[in-house]
């Protein structure tokens, strides 16, 4: 996997980031070819067409949607890592015209292959707690209730063994958000995820990976990306 260093322009902190490495339908692993020295760029606004990149693998030759890669910052930032345009003269285009990838990666240590996940338009607040239902059942988790008002203790979604917040605002989710959630799982006995529009705080961050709180990143074309350890576990390992 490459790996490329990445300076958040917003507290100028540096990372190692790791592309991610998709499976080709013909087998392969491939991945975005990252631009080298070039600046991230904090993401303030989103659109369909800037959170897909175009990614052809160098075995078949198949030129596929992907999701761009990101990085989130613990300063808050969401970060796009640019990446280099792939040329089209010449190549067969299998897919051209698709607003969106036949699949997210699937667990490698998952028992059984999951079906593709089909990812919903994130419009509004609804849609972004729909998203998030969605994903826990591509996960495994069965009778996963949305209510019709959210309640009191800011839970939007429940399921057996588990309980979910998700966090539709502009703000980062922050450490009291984390805390809530843990003691409304403790309070059930079951596990609580967490999923963000807009990230997560430094502070929530760290608080989650000690409270072992899955943390997932909704974009606006509904694919949740995991931002920390108890989420890759999760995904990896299901309910």
């Amino acid at each position: 996997m490459e790996s490329v260093p990445v300076r958040c322009p917003v507290c100028r902190r540096e990372h190692a980031y790791i592309t991610p490495v998709y499976p080709c339908p013909c087998g392969s692993p491939t991945a975005p070819p990252l631009m080298r020295g070039a600046p991230a760029v904090p993401i303030t606004h989103r659109t369909w067409n800037d959170d897909w990149v175009s990614v052809r693998c160098h075995s078949c030759g198949r030129r596929d949607q992907w999701p761009h890669p990101e990085l989130c910052c613990p300063c808050g930032a969401v970060l796009r890592i640019p990446v280099r345009p792939v040329a089209t003269r010449g190549i067969t285009q299998p897919d051209a015209g698709r607003t969106g990838p036949s699949h997210i990666p699937l667990p490698r240590t998952a028992a059984h292959p999951r079906p593709s996940f089909r990812p919903l338009v994130i419009r509004t607040a609804r849609d972004a707690v729909s998203t998030a239902a969605l994903y826990l059942r591509w996960l495994g988790y069965r009778d996963v209730v949305q209510p019709e008002v959210r309640p009191s203790s800011r839970i939007d979604l429940r399921a057996a063994g588990l309980i979910a917040q998700v966090d539709a605002t502009t703000r980062p989710t922050a450490l009291r958000d984390v805390e809530c959630l843990w003691l409304n799982a403790l309070n059930s006995s079951v596990s609580g995820v967490l999923f963000s529009l807009a990230g997560y705080t430094d502070e929530a961050r760290s608080r989650a990976d000690g409270l072992a709180i899955p943390l997932f990143v909704l974009d606006l074309t509904g694919t949740p990306q995991p931002v920390n350890g108890p989420a890759d576990e999760l995904i990896s390992a299901g309910p």
